[in-house]
């Protein structure tokens, strides 16, 4: 066996879930014989180390780090006189009665009598070796929830064995797992993996986390060390206020989160050096009066706000170096993002080199394929140049004239979905990759695009997209290595959109609405829930909105789109939509991002619930793209409970509250955690485990501190740490 993994067998005398003796087996031999007897099987080795690196747990410093859900108090023998009805207690007790009883199921009965009350143990689910145990006589420890009742105290199914044996001094850590590995053999791997784990410390001498102190209580170090805190964790002493293992709020947790948060920063810092090493191609614009930025900017329509032009000052010094670029530009909806990314791509194009241009679905592609076509033709043209467009579902003589663009190099801009970063797509000086809405892709779909250019041994430059702002707690953790821009002022002329939430009762003065704006010549979306358990299912009912739509506006042409839907079909909606012809679009929400209709001035969110809330501000951004008052109708449905529940009522009480990105962001980080920001970024790296980014930032503000100094002066020392908590995923980070 592995050193690394962790090698001890435990000697499970109780089942995992019910804490009961293992159910015999029929069996010829003599281990079959033993189980029949009550004697517990052994769960195999290969099965339970299959079960732990199923879980993550390889290393012994990852048994380690793998802390209980919650504990269990068998330290103490409670007498039944004192228990109240809903205390979880442990007894002793004798068995005065034990009975099957067939009405009105089977049951096996048992009456206990600790010499101070009695009580009933109920078992629906029993074997000859409970019986066995459980007989007339027999002196048992037993623990259980007790209820109390017509018939007096009561346990269901409580976990039990014979009395006897000292009381544990800790409580009794119960521990994530999945089938096939028991509580007891889980506990014997932790508490082994304890005793080999290299738990020494990581931190340079002198530097201590700003943790709570716990000064001389119950025998606990004032300060706790790594080693101390795990031990701790794993083994608690009674008299510890539990809140504050279920709050995380003690000292050993705090520690722990501490040291979590600085794996990760180091983790961002080193990812961030070693870009630095890199090598990118230098791309120095001319800044010339006939240059194609300034005839560029020239034909726009629009002058560029005072955010966008720092945005784009900032890219294009990132792009003169020589260092690859690594930078993500956020804004909210509508801020101007696309037009940043098309200034990017001509300073690019006039020093020479590629530019590539992927969005995660093919309405969004396309929609920049139609505005920049639009923007950049008439400058490519007299140069010889074009704008190249790649999608899975191009037919073989389109994409084969396309990869011959792009090879030549007469494609000087390539826009298209995830088909931009397959293997037969050869660039022939790609030097930068425009990436939107990037945490739509995953990371090693960034790498892919990112090593365009391995052959020159150098990789292009690199701008990130997202129209869901970061907030600055995320921005600090997980994306430490990016240099970030923001577009913080959107654009002269959007009009505010009215937010207003409506029950779906009401449903009917809804659509009565949309009636009146398409007769004043607006244009409606209306988005079809979210039923994440079946595409099927989400295509069924935005089918049946569109009949139904369909038939309580007549007159009214009616369009449905889809993500099953052939690439021709959504393109001819799309521009018939586009083109006003078509006065209310049911869609599912394909459209989240990048459809661009100022026409459009009511957005009908249906059961507008189950979405989170960024996704919300995304669908609610569709509209107020034009000079008409425009509004965002959330249908919520309260369903057979009758009430909504709290993290929804707080999603749509902040859309209804607010139109600001930023603040949508913040509360969204706050409702859900980062997972909804991060995307895949942290594909096969672990998300926060102990550490929350909104309750830890007195110690994420240490880590930060630290990381860089300790990158500089303790290279080993961050490299053990680093590796401890995270291994080999620290990799992805990169990315």
């Amino acid at each position: 066996m592995s050193p690394n993994a962790p090698a001890a067998l435990p000697d499970p005398g109780r089942d995992a879930a019910s804490g009961q003796p293992v159910p015999a087996r029929k069996s010829k031999s003599k281990e079959g014989a033993q189980a029949k007897a009550g004697a517990p099987a052994r769960p195999a080795a290969s099965a339970a180390q299959q079960a732990l690196q199923k879980m993550g747990l390889v290393r012994d410093i990852d048994l380690a780090l793998h802390l209980p859900l919650r504990y269990e108090d068998e330290t103490r023998i409670t007498l039944l006189r004192n228990a109240r009805e809903g205390d979880t207690v442990q007894i002793e007790a004798t068995v005065i009665h034990s009975e099957v009883q067939l009405r009105p199921r089977r049951m096996l009965k048992v009456t206990v009598d600790d010499g101070t009350a009695e009580c009933v143990l109920t078992f629906f689910s029993f074997y000859p070796s409970h019986q066995k145990t459980l007989s007339v006589g027999a002196r048992l420890r037993i623990r259980g929830e007790v209820k109390g009742g017509f018939w007096g105290r009561q346990m269901m199914h409580p976990a039990f064995r014979a009395a006897g044996g000292e009381l544990p001094t800790a409580l009794t850590p119960v521990y994530p797992t999945v089938a096939g590995l028991p509580q007891a053999y889980i506990r014997r791997a932790a508490a082994t993996a304890l005793l080999r784990a290299d738990l020494s410390d990581t931190l340079p001498a002198g530097e201590q986390p700003p943790v709570a102190r716990l000064h001389g209580h119950g025998g606990l170090p004032a300060l706790f060390s790594l080693h101390d805190a795990l031990q701790f964790l794993h083994h608690p002493t009674p008299e510890v206020a539990l809140s504050t293992l279920e709050d995380h709020s003690h000292p050993a947790w705090q520690r722990l989160k501490a040291e979590e948060l600085l794996a990760q920063q180091l983790s961002q810092y080193e990812a961030k050096r070693e870009r630095a090493r890199l090598r990118a191609p230098v791309l120095r614009a001319g800044a010339q009066p006939d240059g194609l930025t300034q005839r560029f900017l020239q034909q726009l329509p629009f002058g560029l706000t005072a955010a966008q032009q720092r945005v784009v000052a900032e890219i294009r010094a990132d792009m003169a170096r020589r260092v690859p670029m690594h930078r993500l530009l956020q804004g909210d909806v509508g801020s101007g993002k696309t037009v940043v990314a098309a200034l990017s791509a001509v300073a690019c194009i006039d020093a020479g080199w590629q530019c590539a241009l992927m969005a995660p679905t093919e309405i969004l592609a396309e929609q920049h394929f139609g505005k920049l076509v639009g923007w950049l033709e008439p400058l490519l043209a007299p140069l010889g140049k074009r704008v190249a467009w790649l999608a899975g579902a191009q037919k073989k003589k389109e994409r084969a004239q396309m990869l011959a663009l792009v090879e030549s190099g007469e494609a000087a801009l390539v826009i298209g979905t995830h088909a931009v970063i397959q293997e037969q797509v050869q660039f022939k000086n790609l030097a930068l990759a425009v990436i939107d809405e990037q945490h739509r892709f995953g990371v090693a779909q960034r790498l892919a695009l990112r090593q365009k250019l391995a052959a020159t041994g150098m990789e292009p430059h690199l701008l990130m997209m997202s129209a869901t702002p970061i907030p600055r707690t995320l921005a600090m953790s997980y994306y430490a290595d990016l240099d970030v821009s923001t577009i913080d002022e959107l654009p002269p002329g959007r009009t505010p959109i009215v937010t207003k939430l409506i029950a779906d009762s009401r449903k009917d003065e809804v659509i009565e609405r949309i009636g009146a704006q398409v007769a004043s010549g607006r244009q409606v979306y209306w988005v079809c829930p979210l039923i994440e358990e079946s595409e099927a299912l989400d295509l069924s009912n935005a089918t049946a909105t569109h009949a139904y739509l369909s038939e309580m506006l007549p007159g009214v042409m009616v369009g449905l789109l889809h993500s099953r839907m052939p690439t021709a079909e959504k393109k001819a909606v799309m521009e018939l939509f586009s083109a006003g012809v078509m006065g209310v679009l049911v869609s599912t929400t394909v459209i989240e991002v990048g459809v661009d209709v100022p026409n459009a001035s009511l957005m009908v969110i249906e059961h507008a619930e189950r979405f989170g809330l960024s996704q919300l501000h995304q669908l609610r951004g569709r509209v107020g793209r034009g000079a008409a008052a425009s509004a965002c109708v959330l249908l919520y449905s309260v369903g057979d409970s009758g009430r909504l529940g709290e993290t929804a009522k707080d999603r749509l009480r902040a859309m209804a509250e607010t139109n600001d990105g930023f603040e949508i962001a913040r509360r969204d980080l706050e409702i859900r955690g980062p997972g909804e920001f991060l995307g895949a970024r942290q594909s096969g790296a672990p998300m926060l485990r102990f550490a929350d980014l909104e309750q830890d930032t007195l110690l994420l503000d240490w880590a930060r501190e630290l990381a860089p100094r300790m990158l500089e002066q303790h290279p080993q020392l961050a490299q053990r740490h680093v590796s401890r908590w995270l291994g080999g995923k620290a990799e992805f980070l990169k990315a």
